[in-house]
C-alpha cells in the first residue's frame, strides 16, 4: 500500500478560565513522543501575571524550547517549527489582547466601525498563520489554546464587546481548519469536532 502523504495538523483547545485548557494541551504535547516548542503569548503586566508565568515556566518540561512572543505569531511559529515537531501556542486570547492594544486607534465608543476593521485585520493574521502551517515542511502539529469568552454576561464597554466578537470570529476560523477541536469542561476534554454534524431541516 502506498504511503499516504502526511500533512500538518491543527488541534484547537477551547474553554473558559480554569477549565484545564493549558494542562490538557501540555499533556497532549508531552505524550506525543515528539520534540516540542512552546509559544507563550503572555506578558508580565502585573504581579499576578508574573506569578502565573513563573509557575508555567517552572512546570514545563526542561527539554521543551520556549519562545515568548506576545505579537508576531508568524515569526514565533517559524522559529518553533525550525526546532520541533509539535508546537504549542498558549494562547490566542492573550495574543488578541496584546494585538488590540497595539492598534493606533482603539476608541470603539466613538468609532463602532473599528470593531469590523480590526476583526478583518486579526483574521488576516490568522490566515497567514494557517497558510504557513499548511505548507510547512516537514509537517508539524500545532496545538492552539484559546478561551471561549462568549458565554458570560454582555460586556458593558465597547472595547470589551469588540474583543469578545473578534475572538469569537478568530475561534470560528481556527475551528474550521482544525482537525480536532476540544472543549474543556471542568478539566475534561470533549472532542466537539468529532460530535459535529451538519445541521439540516
Amino acid at each position: 500500500m502506498a504511503n499516504q502523504e502526511v500533512a500538518s495538523r491543527l488541534i484547537l483547545i477551547l474553554g473558559g478560565a480554569r477549565s484545564g485548557k493549558s494542562a490538557f494541551a501540555e499533556r497532549l504535547a508531552q505524550h506525543s513522543a515528539h520534540s516540542v516548542a512552546f509559544i507563550a503569548t503572555a506578558t508580565a503586566g502585573d504581579e499576578d501575571m508574573r506569578a502565573r508565568i513563573a509557575h508555567h515556566r517552572a512546570t514545563r518540561p526542561a527539554a521543551w524550547l520556549t519562545i515568548e512572543e506576545p505579537l508576531d505569531l508568524l515569526s514565533a511559529f517559524e522559529r518553533a517549527a525550525a526546532s520541533a515537531d509539535v508546537l504549542l501556542l498558549d494562547c490566542m486570547t492573550l495574543w488578541l489582547s496584546n494585538w488590540l492594544l497595539q492598534q493606533a486607534n482603539s476608541n470603539f465608543d466613538d468609532e463602532p466601525s473599528l470593531a469590523e476593521l480590526y476583526s478583518n485585520a486579526a483574521l488576516q493574521e490568522i490566515e497567514r498563520l494557517l497558510e504557513t502551517l499548511v505548507h510547512c515542511q516537514p509537517p508539524k502539529t500545532l496545538l492552539l489554546v484559546s478561551n471561549e469568552v462568549g458565554l458570560g454576561i454582555h460586556p458593558d464597554y465597547a472595547i470589551s464587546r469588540a474583543y469578545r466578537d473578534i475572538l469569537g470570529r478568530v475561534n470560528q476560523r481556527l475551528a474550521t481548519s482544525a482537525q480536532r477541536v476540544y472543549l474543556m469542561v471542568a478539566g475534561l476534554a470533549v472532542d466537539i469536532k468529532k460530535l459535529h454534524e451538519e445541521a439540516h431541516l
